[in-house]
């Protein structure tokens, strides 16, 4: 173990203790590995298929980041899907077309979205104890079912590139009626029954966000075909989570009007400032068991830079206190704390 590894390991069994020491006097331990992943604060990086952020994707997973997140556009002319942050007809990402492990740091980048998924099924694979590693996908025009590029087509392609590895719909559901009833129940397995596993939740992108012809947004097409298949009987064919987007105080599934598409949401996604100054309450989520990712965590007053790893990780237990379920930001300079994992709440 490399020294910086070590002290930045102390760091993090120092920041554990100390949260559990405000959140319990007495002292009794929360070991995250055994707990349930609905009762832990993980570390998200943001953006991390850029390749100015790592070289390759394999490098961003050698962190061990609760979340790294994907920007995805159905390229409309080629019917691919594409991995870029502004490129709606090109890829600009660290992800190579690998075929093993040893391929994971060389080759050409800028690869579609299933070679990016490849990259996470090799990672895993050779690295059996590591996650459970949230996925974020933001559709940044949503799907475009007219080319073939719908909920029922991600799906198969997810299936197709991550196998067994994806935590399914159907998995957290198991014999309740909802997705809601399954995570106020905290149906949600243990971190240690999800090792090698993905978390694949959807929020609606930027463009399609900002698109005032755009009726029919990525998270209401997604959980409308989750009720769908939950009435033909083939839910296990899911392979992603729609998440409720932007901090909202009270429930903010209340946004749909379709009251039958709100159990379905057990993931919400939102700005951490919202979150932490907003006046929202975040004890609802943790005691309902929903996943509240919060996002741009380095942005919370006073603002955290990533050469600040005592400050990053004073911000990861602030948002654990404040119920996060995963903290993201972009702190990819900082690997002694993009792997921090700590009690919720």
């Amino acid at each position: 173990m490399r020294a910086s590894r070590h002290l930045s390991a102390l760091t993090s069994v120092a920041v554990l203790a100390a949260v559990l020491a405000a959140a319990d006097p007495a002292g009794a331990a929360v070991d995250p590995a055994t707990a349930r992943v609905s009762a832990t604060t993980a570390v998200g990086t943001h953006n991390a298929y850029e390749q100015g952020t790592y070289a390759y994707l394999a490098q961003a997973l050698d962190a061990r980041p609760g979340m790294i997140e994907l920007d995805v556009w159905p390229d409309v002319i080629t019917r691919q899907w594409r991995v870029s942050h502004s490129n709606p007809l090109g890829n600009g990402n660290n992800c190579v077309a690998a075929t093993s492990a040893a391929q994971l740091y060389t080759g050409t980048r800028n690869k579609n979205l299933e070679h990016c998924l490849d990259d996470i099924r090799l990672w895993l694979a050779a690295h059996p104890t590591a996650g459970p590693l949230h996925l974020k996908l933001e559709l940044k025009t949503g799907f475009s079912s007219r080319t073939g590029q719908g909920p029922s087509q991600l799906d198969a392609l997810l299936a197709a590139r991550l196998g067994a590895a994806v935590f399914r719909p159907a998995d957290l559901r198991g014999g309740y009626a909802t997705l809601d009833a399954a995570a106020r129940a905290d149906n949600w397995p243990t971190r240690a029954q999800l090792a090698g596993r993905v978390i694949v939740h959807l929020i609606p992108g930027t463009v399609e966000e900002g698109n005032p012809t755009d009726t029919l947004w990525t998270d209401v097409e997604y959980a409308r075909h989750l009720a769908g298949l939950a009435t033909a009987g083939t839910l296990a064919s899911a392979q992603a989570f729609p998440a409720v987007h932007r901090a909202a105080a009270g429930d903010p599934r209340t946004r749909y009007a379709d009251a039958a598409l709100r159990p379905w949401f057990v993931l919400f996604d939102g700005d951490a400032s919202a979150y932490v100054t907003g006046g929202i309450d975040t004890a609802w989520y943790d005691a309902n068991h929903y996943l509240l990712i919060m996002t741009d965590a380095q942005n919370v007053p006073p603002a955290v830079a990533n050469t600040d790893p005592d400050a990053a990780a004073a911000r990861v237990a602030e948002l654990a206190r404040k119920h996060a379920s995963v903290a993201s930001a972009d702190w990819a300079a900082l690997p002694g704390v993009v792997d921090d994992v700590l009690p919720r709440g």
